[in-house]
């Protein structure tokens, strides 16, 4: 396993973080739940094997990861690792909800200390939520009580929004979604070395894109791959593009399986900074452009577009069908743009009164695209 120092806190962690949102399940009567047997033989693994950062948040696995994480953290196993989890800030309305969940929190994950606690998945209108309510008060309070050791955010909005979170607060580190098809999507790599010029470790969440870089991989990407006179899998050269990066602190990965966790930690025995020679990143940019080729509308959810008159989910309906295309799912785009249409949100409500093709910086023909997406995914 390799380890990085955690910006200027004082200690290192493992380039790979188990992240506890994906722990495997079971089939039972009352449907799917954790194999929580199973969970806590992998969690305790993983520390067996050098990991020393496990991640999870209030809401995951309908609430369930933090009481398993809290068990598997008994018998001297909370001493191997640095523990990160969440505020929910969508379920915040007052300064006594936040206080009411981090007691919930503390009591679930059986500790005295959370190292890292998060505002779970930071926007524009929840950062403003964080100020108005005076949120960082009340996590610096928990910090002198010594109730956390270190304050961060996961976040999941635009570059500029990112920017101006990060430098409203002398954060500890941050989390932020990147993968070779995320360049320039929420904060991206220009979020990650902005961050990274601040001194503040970044921790990487989605590195597979939420599983769609290692399953279902179109032909003409894997023959790509393949074409590398190192043969690694595609999982392989995920990791292996974003744990270049020297400002990268930790990449979470939410493995469902011990074979998943296995191969994880074999990845990671060789994830040093600046290990990609120009040839292999040369072979991550073609493989980029090859699935851009494959990208039918250059939509980068920006949101000028909205609000649209007619409630049409403008970037949402691109998104799926970009996706059906890029990754060659059309069944299961077509399934989300089923939820849209039984919400009145498809692109058959558009009347082509122009207004979002006014304000996209992209220039795209949205009224055009939005019927061929709508015919594509129905």
């Amino acid at each position: 396993m390799q380890y990085r120092e955690f910006g200027q806190l004082g200690f290192k962690t493992s380039v790979f973080g188990m992240g506890c949102m994906r722990l495997p399940q079971v089939e039972t009567a009352e449907g799917r739940k954790v194999d929580e047997a199973e969970a806590i033989r992998m969690i305790r693994y993983a520390l067996d094997h050098g990991v020393n950062y496990l991640d999870t948040a209030y809401g995951y696995h309908d609430g369930t990861s933090e009481l398993i994480v809290g068990r598997a953290l008994r018998d001297g196993y909370r001493e191997k690792t640095k523990l990160a989890t969440k505020l929910p800030l969508w379920r915040v309305e007052t300064l006594a909800d936040a206080e009411r969940i981090f007691t919930e929190q503390l009591t679930k994950l059986q500790v005295e200390t959370i190292d890292f606690y998060l505002l779970h998945a930071v926007k524009a209108d929840r950062w403003r939520k964080v100020r108005e309510l005076k949120i960082l008060d009340f996590l610096e309070d928990l910090r002198k009580a010594g109730k956390i050791r270190y304050i961060g955010f996961s976040f999941h909005d635009h570059l500029s929004v990112f920017k101006e979170v990060i430098d409203a607060y002398p954060w500890d580190m941050c989390q932020i979604q990147l993968n070779i098809l995320d360049e320039k999507v929420q904060a991206g790599v220009e979020g990650l070395r902005y961050a990274g010029a601040k001194g503040i470790p970044v921790v990487i969440m989605e590195p597979l894109k939420g599983g769609k870089l290692a399953q279902k991989i179109p032909a003409d990407v894997l023959a790509l791959w393949g074409s590398a006179p190192v043969k690694r899998s595609p999982v392989e050269w995920a990791f292996r593009w974003l744990y270049n990066f020297p400002e990268v602190a930790v990449i979470l990965s939410g493995v469902s399986s011990m074979a998943q966790l296995e191969e994880n930690i074999r990845i990671f025995a060789e994830a040093r900074p600046h290990c990609m020679t120009a040839e292999e990143q040369n072979l991550v940019r073609q493989v980029i452009n090859l699935y851009a080729s494959k990208t039918k509308v250059p939509c980068t959810e920006c949101g000028y577009c909205l609000p649209c008159p007619q409630g049409v989910a403008i970037p949402r309906i691109f998104r799926s069908y970009n996706e059906g295309s890029i990754f060659e799912q059309g069944a299961e785009a077509a399934k989300e743009y089923q939820k849209l249409i039984a919400k009145a949100h498809d692109a058959s409500r558009c009347v082509a009164c122009g207004a979002c093709e006014q304000v996209c910086p992209q220039g795209i023909r949205i009224i055009e695209e939005l019927k061929a997406a709508d015919q594509a995914l129905r």
